[in-house]
């Protein structure tokens, strides 16, 4: 059995298919739906299957696929037949819905590397209470200078810098306060340990 190709009857339906994409695209411009219908029914499966091979997931294409057509709806008075065909214009919708996916994966793997690092971190040393007290009670035991130092510097958590301007204090004062106040906690802490 032989095929003849009628090239003829070839150059008249390309004819009629550009025709007929010239006034599908006045109609789509013009907001029928019965002309987004008919774009889906023709540019569907091009768009999910670009989709498709290039997330490797059928769900996420099928989801590209429809926000590729919700786009180009929204959107529809930007499309511009001198610059190129309906087909043409929804690959490049679909190449940004696609490009908007892949980040989207990015941002969830991102996000749970993070949650994952937090979950396996190692849990801070449980605080001694007992200590915190003894600790408090041993700071009110200081002259007021130094436990204003003390305070910031074991509650707020500052540096001897920052203690210095806060309290509008030579940083070499603070420095001592400290230096002195630890020595003298210590030695009451060890003097309490040993005690029976």
């Amino acid at each position: 059995m032989t095929f003849v190709v009628d090239a003829a009857g070839c150059d008249a339906r390309r004819e009629k298919l550009i025709e007929d994409d010239g006034a599908l695209a006045t109609r789509f411009r013009a907001g029928d739906p019965e002309a987004l219908k008919t774009m889906y029914d023709r540019w569907s499966r091009l768009v999910f299957t670009v989709a498709v091979r290039s997330l490797g997931d059928q769900t996420e294409a099928e989801d590209v696929t429809q926000r590729t057509f919700v786009s180009a709806w929204t959107s529809r008075e930007a499309f511009d037949e001198d610059r190129g065909n309906l087909g043409g214009w929804l690959v490049g919708i679909a190449r940004r819905r696609i490009a908007d996916a892949h980040e989207a994966r990015s941002r969830a793997a991102r996000l749970e590397d993070a949650v994952t690092a937090e979950a396996l971190a190692p849990a801070p040393d449980p605080v001694d209470v007992e200590d915190s007290l003894m600790i408090a009670q041993e700071i009110e035991h200081l002259e007021p200078d130094a436990q204003h130092v003390m305070r910031l510097a074991f509650y707020d958590d500052l540096t001897h810098a920052q203690i210095a301007d806060r309290l509008a204090m030579p940083l070499g004062t603070v420095k001592s306060h400290i230096r002195r106040s630890l020595s003298r906690l210590r030695a009451r802490l060890e003097a309490a340990d040993v005690a029976p």
